[in-house]
């Protein structure tokens, strides 16, 4: 019989503070997970921290980079310690530096590439010799639709989100011998504090192509990456789930 519960597992969502990711931390610690949440906005982190401890769960904060390969397996082996090991790590972590191509920079490029593809490969590896010891091994990698559909202004992004798709098939076939599913989410056009601060006419215009007729909500994004944590998605890998209301199909 399968099921959505998360018990006794231990859950890491890097940028887990704010936003998809705090949705998708407290979703998990719902589904009875304990939550780790590697973030560099620790205020922010902590607050969402005590709506998890509320829940009934453990959760651990930490002040790292998810760029830092270094830092990232400290933090592994301190998981493994204090909380008994690692069975699902959530890659959400990301940046934008929106630009047209000619006036984007060398920094604007590499900085959205490092955090939002290189952070993906540093925490994966630094976590996954943990998930093979276990007997249960889930990861989700946070793309976005404009990996299908290219966005002007986010060539960068586009091609982060991009390079995500191609990791999460390879690394699918990887891990799949060992019991590990990995697979992708792509949000679309998500109501979050970052999208709050576009210009209503850009608003405006991004909610005339999405065939719902709505934008998604961090809830929204949160419940497909519960389902695909829980035992209920044990034969799902190496798939994308555009999670957009329509607007990449």
């Amino acid at each position: 019989m399968t099921t959505l519960s998360l018990e006794n597992r231990t859950a890491v969502v890097t940028g887990g503070a704010r936003g998809i990711g705090r949705a998708i931390s407290l979703a998990l610690a719902q589904d009875g997970a304990n939550i780790v949440i590697p973030d560099l906005d620790i205020a922010s982190a902590n607050r969402t921290a005590a709506e998890i401890t509320a829940l009934g769960r453990k959760v651990l904060v930490k002040e790292v980079s998810v760029t830092n390969l270094e830092q990232m397996t400290a933090l592994a082996a301190e998981i493994n310690q204090a909380l008994g090991g690692i069975h699902i790590v959530v890659n959400n972590a990301g940046i934008t530096r929106d630009k047209l191509l000619l006036g984007m920079s060398e920094e604007e490029w590499d900085a959205v590439l490092t955090v939002n593809l290189k952070g993906v490969f540093v925490t994966t590896k630094a976590m996954l010799r943990y998930l093979l010891k276990q007997d249960y091994g889930r990861i989700v990698n946070v793309a976005s639709s404009v990996a299908r559909t290219g966005n002007k202004g986010q060539c960068n992004y586009s091609a982060s989100k991009a390079g995500i798709l191609g990791f999460t098939k390879s690394l699918a076939r990887e891990v799949a011998s060992r019991g590990i599913t990995v697979n992708a989410i792509a949000p679309g056009f998500i109501d979050t504090e970052m999208t709050r601060k576009l210009p209503e006419e850009v608003r405006q215009m991004e909610l005339k192509q999405i065939p719902l007729g709505r934008f998604g909500t961090p809830e929204d994004v949160a419940g497909v990456v519960r389902f695909l944590c829980s035992s209920a998605a044990s034969y799902l890998t190496g798939h994308t789930f555009f999670v957009d209301g329509g607007l990449a199909m």
